[in-house]
């Protein structure tokens, strides 16, 4: 069970890592607004999971340099253009120096303008409307429909775009899985259905308890554990 007090010690060790509890304050941020997710345009969704995609296991850094370059080639990411593109269109964009040269994941591109339209078509609602009405406090399903029906948006580059669209998600890092092991909270794959169920139940009451989002929660955690020492100044 997720107490108060579990979270109280996760605070205090992060407050004492970051300068202070007006410091943490501003890394945890502000918590996420569904409603600002809602007005999104598909466009808007589609660059954020491509974006993150690339991301993935690459320098992050690079591939901001080089994101202008992606908007222009793949016409912003608007939907039809993206879903009227040949393989060899698909093959010779991925071949193009202004961007990272990745034909793999260039491919996911339309493979996920084509998840966005068949939402689209089979509900009638605008896919950033799907995402903003999920409920958070069962996120990990979400990230389950975006494996299942996208491609490359497993793991944690998911729950990463997500988050960069502005929907409430915790996030598995290297630190928070820590957490959760070092505190034999789970044990075996970290991404098994009872594992992700476990967590979000911890995640769901530190919630209630606290009033922190998703997000916040598990910054705090990264912040409060394993290797992570950035500070703000105060001054």
């Amino acid at each position: 069970m997720a107490s108060l007090a579990a979270f109280k010690k996760l605070y205090q060790l992060a407050a004492q890592r970051k300068g202070g509890e007006q410091a943490l304050a501003e890394l945890l941020g502000q918590p996420a607004n569904d409603k600002a997710v809602a007005n999104l345009s598909d466009d808007r969704i589609l660059a954020a999971f491509t974006k993150k995609i690339f991301q993935s296991g690459f320098v992050w850094r690079v591939v901001e340099n080089k994101w202008p370059n992606f908007e222009t080639l793949f016409f912003h990411f608007t939907i039809e253009k993206i879903l009227m593109m040949s393989e060899e269109m698909l093959e010779k964009k991925a071949s193009d120096a202004r961007i990272i040269r990745n034909y793999t994941k260039v491919k996911t591109i339309k493979a996920n303008a084509q998840m966005i339209f068949d939402h689209q078509v089979t509900t009638k609602q605008n896919f950033a409307q799907f995402i903003a009405d999920w409920p958070n406090e069962n996120i990990i399903d979400l990230w389950a429909y975006l494996k299942k029906h996208g491609q490359r948006l497993g793991g944690n580059t998911g729950p990463y775009a997500l988050r960069a669209l502005g929907k409430d998600t915790f996030i598995l890092s290297s630190d928070v899985e820590a957490y959760f092991r070092g505190h034999n909270i789970i044990d075996g794959g970290l991404h098994s259905k009872k594992n992700l169920t476990t967590i979000q139940h911890y995640f769901n009451e530190w919630q209630q308890q606290t009033g922190y989002s998703l997000a916040q929660l598990s910054r705090l955690i990264a912040f409060a554990h394993g290797d992570n020492y950035v500070q703000l100044s105060t001054d």
